[in-house]
């Protein structure tokens, strides 16, 4: 409903986006994700890209870093369920490895939206707002967000493989 409602407003931008934010819903149900962890990132990237859509990250100065702790935050979580399924961690049995993980995750996936926004910025639409105070506070809320995601994580480890981090 987004990518229709979005294009009919704002034309193939605003599709693109909506687009990608309906592949990322697809992520936690492909990969068995917990109901609260499906609900938590599909719910905060669909806000992410409706406040982008309406400007309020213009008109309302503390939003972006909320988006971006909570965001990187879930994404964090979900990426660290996705090398679960995929076999490519085996930290699903030592919580501190697991948190590490996850940090590692959400801070990588920070750099390549930053990056990403920055060329972005430079090769498609000069309105895409980047500067590095807004980077640098966006990189510490995603830092934030992961560190918050970790603890998480690791508490579900920590309470064992039938409750693992889908739980």
């Amino acid at each position: 409903m987004s990518v229709v409602l979005a294009g009919a407003l704002d034309g193939m931008p605003a599709v693109a986006l909506f687009l990608l934010v309906l592949g990322g819903t697809m992520i936690p149900r492909a990969i068995g994700a917990h109901v609260a962890l499906d609900g938590a990132f599909c719910v905060t990237i669909l806000g992410a890209a409706w406040c982008a859509q309406l400007g309020l990250y213009q008109q309302v100065a503390w939003l972006d870093l909320v988006v971006h702790t909570v965001a990187t935050g879930a994404t964090a979580a979900l990426g660290y369920l996705v090398l679960l399924r995929l076999r490519l961690t085996t930290a699903e049995d030592r919580p501190r490895t697991a948190a590490l993980v996850t940090i590692g995750l959400g801070v990588v996936l920070a750099l390549v939206w930053e990056l990403l926004e920055l060329a972005g910025h430079t090769f498609l639409d000069d309105g895409i707002f980047v500067a590095p105070v807004d980077t640098a506070g966006d990189l510490a809320a995603a830092l934030l967000g992961s560190v918050v995601a970790a603890a998480v994580v690791a508490r579900r480890v920590a309470r064992g493989p039938h409750r693992g981090a889908a739980a």
